[in-house]
């Protein structure tokens, strides 16, 4: 694994002070426990965060290119609206023609989503080795000026290089989704429901605070949210866990999707999780989405990986959509994560 993050370092008690005030920004990022995040510059797409990741994954370990079988690429945030970005990024990364490519459409559940998807093609014996590739420029969907979404998100990209491999176990994953709660966050104008327009991008004041936003800037109903997570979390995790035929203290780590920090310490406090192995990123990378998982996973077990190691990871958000897995590690090897800028890795 490898993962990318833009050079632009985001300190939050600093960010939007001079309109929210000093103490306000101060009493929001200890609440969201996000006191630092990474934005993307105008020229830096999340396919340039997954080039630079999966380039030095590659390089680093002299993956031999034509071996490649299949790429999906994950993200909300893509280059265009059409072609698909993974076949953009199949050439740029020199992969062969051969290599299936496609793109996942999907939140913060998405990087389990994926991998789930990588090892079912893999069952049929037609993949040997994949590249899963996730990223997001979530900073660039927020408004600044909405103070309910300004402080949380951040940018970032994660490579997977995944081979079909007996000596690295089973897997087990619960994935699921409910769409009748699809309002909960939102994106409402830019896509074919309701395209753009001179009116959807003009940002208007939404609430009796002067918060402010356009049509084509995301929103959450916070409490809403807060309220599906504690309700299917915990339930997905055991289901997974009766699913693999184990149990939580056999989970070398715990990763969950870096909502809030808020959020998360709710959720360890409620399933009495043991905090040592609860791996945390969330104040230095903010909320990146579906990034959120795999990037913890590289900024923070790189090293840890040696021998075999199982990791509990859970992931919910935008659809909503939740998933919970049960993944072993073999000697899994993590690069140094990569910084971007101006669409290119820094040397």
């Amino acid at each position: 694994m490898a993962g990318a993050v833009p050079c632009r370092v985001i300190d939050n008690l600093q960010y939007m002070t001079e309109r929210y005030g000093e103490e306000n920004v101060k009493a929001v990022v200890e609440k969201v426990g996000v006191y630092e995040r990474r934005f993307a510059d105008e020229k830096t797409c999340s396919s340039d965060l997954c080039f630079a990741a999966a380039d030095k994954l590659l390089t680093e370990n002299n993956i031999d290119r034509s071996e490649i079988d299949l790429l999906i690429f994950i993200s909300q945030t893509p280059d265009y609206r059409m072609p698909a970005t993974s076949v953009i990024l199949q050439n740029r990364l020199g992969l062969p023609t051969t290599c299936m490519s496609y793109d996942i459409n999907l939140g913060c559940a998405a990087f389990l989503y994926g991998l789930s998807t990588v090892y079912a093609l893999m069952n049929t014996g037609c993949i040997r080795k994949a590249l899963l590739l996730d990223g997001e420029t979530r900073s660039k969907v927020y408004s600044a000026n909405d103070r309910h979404e300004a402080y949380i998100f951040g940018d970032g990209g994660v490579a997977a290089l995944i081979e079909c491999n007996e000596k690295f176990g089973e897997s087990y994953f619960s994935i699921n989704a409910d769409g009748a709660m699809s309002d909960l966050i939102m994106i409402p104008a830019g896509g074919y429901r309701k395209m753009s327009s001179a009116e959807t991008v003009v940002e208007k004041v939404i609430d009796e605070y002067g918060n402010m936003r356009s049509e084509e800037q995301g929103f959450m109903k916070g409490q809403d949210v807060f309220a599906f997570t504690l309700t299917h979390v915990p339930k997905d995790i055991k289901k997974v866990l009766a699913f693999a035929g184990t149990t939580i203290d056999n989970a070398d780590f715990i990763v969950l999707h870096q909502a809030n920090a808020f959020m998360n310490s709710f959720l360890t406090k409620k399933m009495k999780l043991d905090t040592d192995k609860v791996m945390n990123t969330i104040h230095k990378f903010g909320n990146t989405s579906s990034v959120s998982v795999p990037l913890t996973i590289v900024s923070e077990l790189k090293d840890k990986l040696d021998g075999d190691k199982t990791i509990l990871a859970s992931a919910f958000g935008v659809g909503m959509t939740w998933a919970s897995a049960v993944l072993p590690f073999c000697n899994c090897r993590i690069s140094d994560i990569v910084e971007v800028e101006n669409g290119e890795p820094v040397k």
